[in-house]
């Protein structure tokens, strides 16, 4: 007869082991009704059973002391291969009171439970069976197929709701010994497990009765106490009522006091507006009689502006035939530059004799002003400066005459000069006038 693997019996009993922790776990735990805590037996055996299945296979490592065997190891890698685990491993290494990697193991375990992330946490690390060969013997059974199975049947732990206080327990020293008359069941063991749920069925329902009674009290009591409170509002709103009621006929009393000064105010007013309206009514035929001799000087300034616009029209065409002529003008000056210069020094010694003549002027009009004896006087003065600036005048003529010998060679510019020459003679004749005046 051929002799079994040693290693295979051991991962076959540990598989079954763990199908009865799990399952036994789960039924007890759905059975019972509760959230699952530290105490409760089949929970604690599901952890040995699982401390058992990791422990399987697993590398001696030298340390400077000892020989150190732990779980701890693999469990820790699971950090890095799941970025979720990070917190449950912080977690871990913050409690209190763990003092050796078994007991923080044994911490890790039961917090991955509760959050029902065991079976996630599990499955990526039998995945990684090359990082997982630092930790194991290749005849491990997490390195086998009987970890994969252990895996899945953890996913039926999700129904599961456990509250384990992990921070106050000593797992440093706790010794994990599967308990085998807990899957070995006889009918007393039966009988005793039905009248123990039908007494924890029992004690629920007291517990839920008392409950119930205690929230029906607390509601009973807030609702007197509401009672009390809607009462002592009512009262005080019966006190604003008959305040308000008071207020309501003083208000009353004031209207019908407003209305008739109300009143009073609006013959008033009325009055005001029919004197108001005759002012207005006056002020409107005003404003026509007004308006109407606006529009007549609107007209007329309308009328002069065309006009002025027209002449301005007229100006502007004028002014370009000048410029048009300012080039010939250059030319001829160039050639009459002598005779200008000549023109300028005559036209120099008479402004200065119109100047004398100007003093004169003014000198015989303050005179007049203080004497009307000697107007004749004055008289005759402005008869000699008539007859002077006849000679002016004359000398004047005579050199328009020369001029117009130069202008018969070039007509064209002689005829721009002589407008210059007479505007020039025009104005002189103005200011003689302004002085004889």
């Amino acid at each position: 007869m051929a002799t079994k693997d040693p290693t295979a019996v051991e991962r076959a009993n540990l598989l079954n082991m763990a199908k009865l922790s799990i399952k036994g776990l789960i039924e007890s735990a759905l059975s019972f009704g509760r959230t699952l805590d530290s105490d409760y037996p089949p929970l604690q055996q599901f952890f040995v059973v699982m401390e058992h299945c990791l422990k399987h296979g697993l590398k001696v490592r030298k340390s400077f002391l000892s020989y150190n065997k732990t779980i701890w190891g693999p469990l820790e890698l699971v950090e890095k291969l799941y970025p979720e685990a990070e917190e449950i491993g912080a977690s871990v290494r913050d409690l209190p009171g763990l003092k050796t990697p078994l007991g923080r193991a044994r911490a890790w375990l039961r917090l991955a439970l509760m959050q029902k992330k065991m079976a996630d946490y599990l499955r990526c690390l039998i995945i990684q069976r090359d990082l997982l060969s630092e930790f194991y013997e290749y005849h491990a059974l997490m390195m086998e197929e009987e970890g994969a199975v252990i895996v899945g049947l953890l996913v039926g732990l999700n129904v599961i709701d456990a509250n384990l206080c992990v921070k106050g327990e000593d797992l440093d020293s706790q010794v994990g010994v599967i308990d085998f008359s807990m899957y070995l069941k006889n009918e007393e063991d039966i009988g005793n497990k039905e009248r123990n749920v039908q007494i924890a069925a029992i004690l629920d329902q007291k517990n839920y009765v008392e409950e119930l009674n205690r929230q029906l009290n607390s509601t009973v009591s807030s609702l007197h106490s509401r009672v009390d409170s809607l009462e002592k509002s009512n009262t005080k709103l019966i006190e604003e009522l008959a305040i308000a009621k008071n207020n309501i006929i003083k208000l009353q009393e004031e209207n019908h006091q407003l209305r008739s000064e109300n009143k009073l105010i609006l013959m008033k007013t009325q009055q005001h507006l029919e004197v108001t309206k005759v002012d207005v009514e006056t002020e409107l035929q005003t404003y026509k009689h007004s308006r109407q001799g606006l529009d007549e000087m609107y007209n007329e300034a309308r009328r002069q502006l065309r006009d002025e616009s027209q002449l301005r029209q007229d100006v502007e065409n004028e002014l370009a035939v000048q410029v048009s002529m300012k080039h010939e003008i250059e030319l001829a000056m160039k050639l009459l530059e002598k005779d200008i210069h000549e023109k300028q020094d005559t036209l120099i010694g008479l402004r200065q004799q119109l100047e004398e003549v100007k003093a004169i002027n003014i000198e015989m009009y303050q005179k007049l002003q203080g004497s009307e004896d000697g107007l004749k006087e004055k008289n005759e003065i402005i008869a000699r400066l008539e007859e002077k600036t006849n000679k002016i005048t004359a000398a004047m003529r005579q050199l328009e005459q020369s001029d117009n010998d130069l202008l018969t060679q070039t007509r064209t510019i002689a005829m721009s000069l002589v407008k210059c020459a007479s505007s020039d003679t025009q104005d002189q004749y103005k200011l003689v006038k302004d002085i004889s005046f």
